[in-house]
């Protein structure tokens, strides 16, 4: 009787108990916790310092209640190593993320989650990666469980990535809207500017990101066109590159002032920028090397030390990082009938090291028909070209032109003569002795159609902002006039006799041992100087016409020349494997290349299924001892 009364009691005593209350955040395995109220605490976490709040709670979502526990938890030496595990695929986005669950961000003693469609993004673009090493997706990144929607009030954890963070400081509303304000810009404000120049514009301009940067920022372009984001018949596609080394700024802030130039003077109704841009794709990339730039201006302007911040955050010069087919077209030239265009990259090319940055820009050119080009460099006042690599290494300034000699001078003259310094044809203008370097612009010119050239635009690498304005209007006028000769030489259409187009056709110039390709609507655009050619289309299965073509010395726009090609009774088997020797196809290594690949693990990955129990980023995991990231591992 009494042991009934006792129980009685209790179960009173638990009926009027109130119940735990929730604050947001403290969710944890799909329970709530008893909480009295979330105390914010500065975040000394070592991998996610670099979050944009300051501030996180205890515990967290996964219920760990110290910095200790979390730093000695499997989640947390995930996010640590992600990197290595992926290959800089996908990070630090994944980490940052990982930041959002294991250091919550709190303001004012609140707790705000990260959004759900941030991680649910996330996750469609990073699983492959985790599939490729055989890795199931965190639990902790479980976008419906540790996230919330935007209408519960989240906060965006890569925004910092985005340029959202520190953005560009507003300016008075009255400013005359061709004002551009000449200063030297971070990542976020670069950001900040490209986009509300595309935003007001928008009928003519747009931003895109070709890829990330090793530390995960976006590769932002601008693009002008008068159908933005697409490829127009017959109009050339132009692209200028700056600050491929990070402390080379003065081409990404000209890039930055052309972009606003642009979009200023197409409103205002000026002639010549509205022809440029409404017959002219344009492509600005302001900056390669966001992540060495942000090394280089910890120096400040001023500083030019040559060295610090020139590579990327794995410490490579992205101007040596592209393939080197220069000595295979130097092999080739003394080939009879070899073709030196269109080089394939080779398979041993793969096995070095191969930065994000360079690898977005190879698939940039795959994406786009560029015709013409600049990199955009500091540190002198010269313009070269092809080919950067001398056929002898020892000898760096020897002579060595390509077949399109005629074609790269008249280029470089378009800009050096429309320089007021560059022109002065001084060998030492910048008080150095230049010596040409180089790599993407003899990888444009060998591997696809693009003719691209390298401009040092200013003696000192990151000037004071009081220089950049005198920069600007020095390089402005020679900027424009080298865009406009994407305009010489000859265009048209290579088509089948029912006016079908022929994707891959080859536009061949007699006498030049270099050849460019039809797009995938059958359009082409062969720069030339002025003269007599003979020009051929071909394709396989098809006969070959000729024709011959003459370009006028005063012609300023391309002349259209088009080809209707007619079946071929009999396709001779040499020429159709010469034709087709070099062509992409889908075992193209640029297409198959694995960034998460590890050498040397291929059979540990590949084998048999005892092979595979433990994947080998199992071994990252063995100081866990008895907490092993088992829910790492796919259920067979």
């Amino acid at each position: 009787m009494v042991l009934r009364l006792l129980l009685l009691l209790a179960g009173l005593l638990r009926a009027t108990k109130p119940a735990p209350h929730c604050e947001t955040g403290q969710e944890t395995l799909g329970q709530c916790q008893t909480v009295q109220k979330a105390k914010c605490v500065d975040i000394a976490l070592s991998s996610c310092t670099d979050v944009a709040y300051t501030q996180m709670v205890y515990p967290n979502f996964l219920d760990q209640k110290s910095r200790e526990v979390i730093e000695y938890s499997s989640e947390y030496l995930l996010i640590s190593v992600l990197h290595n595990l992926l290959q800089g695929e996908c990070n630090p986005d994944l980490r940052l993320l990982g930041c959002s669950v294991l250091a919550p961000q709190c303001e004012k003693d609140k707790v705000i989650k990260p959004c759900r469609h941030v991680c649910e993004n996330l996750k469609k673009n990073c699983l492959p990666a985790f599939d490729a090493i055989d890795m199931a997706w965190p639990y902790f990144l479980d976008c419906d469980r540790f996230f919330a929607g935007e209408e519960e009030g989240c906060f965006d954890p890569l925004a910092k990535l985005r340029g959202e963070v520190d953005a560009e400081e507003d300016l008075p509303s009255d400013l005359p809207a061709t004002f551009i304000q000449f200063k030297h810009h971070s990542y976020s404000q670069m950001v900040s500017t490209l986009k509300k120049t595309a935003s007001r514009c928008s009928h003519i301009a747009t931003t895109y990101s070709i890829g990330r940067s090793f530390e995960g920022k976006d590769l932002f372009v601008i693009e002008f066109s008068t159908k933005p984001g697409h490829h127009e018949l017959l109009k050339p596609e132009f692209k200028y590159i700056g600050n491929m080394h990070g402390n080379e700024v003065v081409g990404k802030e000209l890039l930055i002032y052309l972009a606003q130039y642009l979009c200023s003077e197409y409103l205002l109704g000026n002639p010549r920028i509205q022809a440029l841009i409404n017959s002219t794709r344009i492509h600005l990339l302001p900056s390669l090397n966001p992540d060495g730039y942000e090394l280089a201006a910890e120096e400040g302007a001023g500083y030019n030390g040559w060295v610090i911040g020139r590579q990327t955050a794995q410490n490579l010069d992205l101007n040596r990082n592209f393939p080197d087919l220069t000595s295979e077209a130097y092999r080739r030239a003394g080939i009879r009938g070899a073709r030196l265009d269109h080089i394939p990259i080779p398979q041993s090319y793969w096995w070095g090291k191969v930065a994000p940055e360079t690898k977005a820009v190879m698939k940039w050119l795959r994406s786009i028909p560029f015709v013409l080009s600049a990199s955009l460099h500091g540190g002198e006042l010269v313009v070269t070209y092809p080919y950067d690599y001398s056929r002898h290494p020892m000898e760096e300034k020897m002579f060595s032109p390509t077949p399109d000699e005629k074609v790269f001078k008249m280029l470089a003259k378009a800009y050096a003569d429309a320089h007021p310094v560059i022109s002065d044809r001084s060998e030492l203008r910048c008080g150095g002795n230049f010596v040409k370097r180089g790599g993407m612009a003899d990888f444009n010119y060998l591997h696809t159609n693009c003719f691209e050239v390298t401009i040092e635009v200013g003696c000192e690498k990151f000037p004071l902002e009081e220089e950049l304005f005198t920069i600007w209007h020095e390089n402005k006028g020679a900027l424009l006039n080298y865009m406009e000769m994407v305009h010489r030489g000859i265009k048209g259409i290579v088509s089948d006799k029912f006016g079908n187009p022929i994707k891959n056709a080859r536009i061949s110039v007699r006498g030049i041992q270099h050849d460019v390709t039809t797009a995938a609507d059958g359009d082409y655009w062969r720069l030339l100087p002025p003269g007599t050619f003979i020009i051929s289309a071909q394709a396989p299965g098809y006969s070959r016409v000729m024709k011959r073509v003459t370009i006028p010395t005063r012609m300023k726009q391309a002349g259209r020349v088009d080809f209707v090609l007619r079946p071929a009774e009999a396709w001779p088997s040499k020429l159709l494997r010469r034709s087709m020797e070099d062509a992409y196809d889908p075992q193209d290594p640029l297409e198959l290349f694995d960034p998460h690949a590890q050498h040397g693990q291929a059979e540990a990955r590949g084998g048999s299924a005892a092979g595979r129990e433990k994947p080998w980023w199992w071994s990252y995991f063995s100081s866990l001892d008895l907490h092993k990231p088992l829910w790492l591992l796919k259920q067979r």
